[in-house]
């Protein structure tokens, strides 16, 4: 049976406890649907530092990779704290880092001053939910799941992986 919370209250004698209570976050109205609306081609893939790196490992050409797993043409995108990330591991990936200065691959500047690369990412994601993550980190992959909505590209065998992209496009 339903009752309203005053009667309640008066049949247990007790108020509800506000630990109990559940604070349910604010989802976008772009996923009133099924599927996040805000991604559609052409499709902008932000890019992690360890993306490069299997990629390179794979050899797989970022901007046509990215094209075959999602059928569509992609913009690729780096942030400065990526950036900043393969400058800072040195010598052993000049290579990754010369692959992030590609002229194709766009760059986005980041207000912020020197935070953590995949705490960069999320929080851009968490404001704007138009990115595809690309990344083969389990731990940003892990919280990158739990913003409702972004799909997360990674680098399988010999093509890119993509999963949480709906099929509607």
């Amino acid at each position: 049976m339903y009752y309203s919370k005053k009667n309640q209250e008066k049949q247990t004698g007790t108020k509800p406890d506000p630990e109990l209570t559940r604070n349910v976050p604010q989802v976008s109205s772009a996923l009133f649907f099924q599927f996040n609306e805000a991604i559609k081609p052409p499709y902008q893939v932000l890019i992690d530092t360890n993306f490069f790196n299997f990629s390179i490992q794979k050899k797989i050409d970022i901007v046509r990779g990215m094209m075959d797993a999602l059928y569509a043409k992609c913009i690729p995108l780096v942030t400065d704290c990526v950036m900043a990330e393969l400058e800072k591991l040195g010598p052993k990936y000049r290579i990754a880092l010369k692959l992030a200065k590609d002229p194709r691959i766009q760059r986005l500047s980041c207000s912020h001053r020197g935070t953590y690369a995949d705490d960069c990412l999320v929080h851009r994601v968490m404001q704007h939910k138009c990115f595809i993550v690309a990344t083969n980190d389990a731990d940003l992959k892990r919280r990158i799941r739990k913003v409702p909505g972004v799909p997360i590209m990674s680098v399988g065998a010999h093509s890119y992986v993509i999963e949480r992209l709906p099929d509607v496009f």
